[in-house]
């Protein structure tokens, strides 16, 4: 069996009611929906993927974003109001990434700019819990990126924070790259 894309991820974890909601809002049907959620996926992934590779300060920030969602759920007391609940990081990034998705899928398909911006809206906690789990998926626990090296630092880690903190975020390469390949899909151009 192959791996499933983002795309259809993301249309699983909607599920057949917001999948109704979202073609409500456009004012088709469900393949149309369907149609429109994989290009809004696919822009805002792709968007991400290249910021990701960025060696500046939004770079930084995408990839501490998906360093925060692989890291391990809290537990307990210490899990309300935080962590992807409240959409940490991630949610932030996801958020600035939506209007210049918005104009690029309104150019391409043609829905207005306002409506494409409301289906981003009801996708990014689905974005979240895909990425969340897909990250879970992966298995990448101790020894990847973000590890110390020998010398007792940590590549990429914000200064001042620790290892394994949701604050340290791996470099583009590694384990953090390969983390970003796993939960964004397999590159496709």
């Amino acid at each position: 069996m192959s791996e499933s894309s983002i795309q259809d991820d993301v249309l699983g974890e909607l599920g057949p009611d917001g999948l109704t909601e979202i073609a409500s809002l456009l004012g088709t049907d469900e393949n149309g929906a369907k149609e429109t959620v994989a290009t809004t996926v696919g822009a805002m992934t792709g968007d991400l993927r290249q910021q990701a590779a960025a060696d500046d300060e939004d770079g930084h920030e995408v990839r501490q974003a998906f360093a925060e969602v692989a890291e391990p759920p809290l537990q307990g007391v210490a899990t309300l109001g935080g962590g992807l609940l409240g959409g940490g990081l991630m949610a932030g990034v996801l958020a600035k990434v939506s209007k210049p998705v918005a104009a690029a899928v309104s150019k391409k398909t043609g829905i207005p700019a306002p409506t494409v911006a409301r289906v981003i809206e009801l996708l990014i906690p689905v974005l979240l819990a895909v990425f969340a789990k897909r990250a879970a998926n992966t298995g990448t626990t101790g020894g990847q990126a973000g590890s110390p090296t020998a010398s007792g630092t940590t590549p990429g880690a914000v200064p001042g924070t620790t290892p394994g903190t949701p604050g340290s975020a791996p470099g583009p390469g590694g384990g953090l790259g390969d983390l970003l390949g796993q939960i964004l899909g397999g590159g496709k151009k």
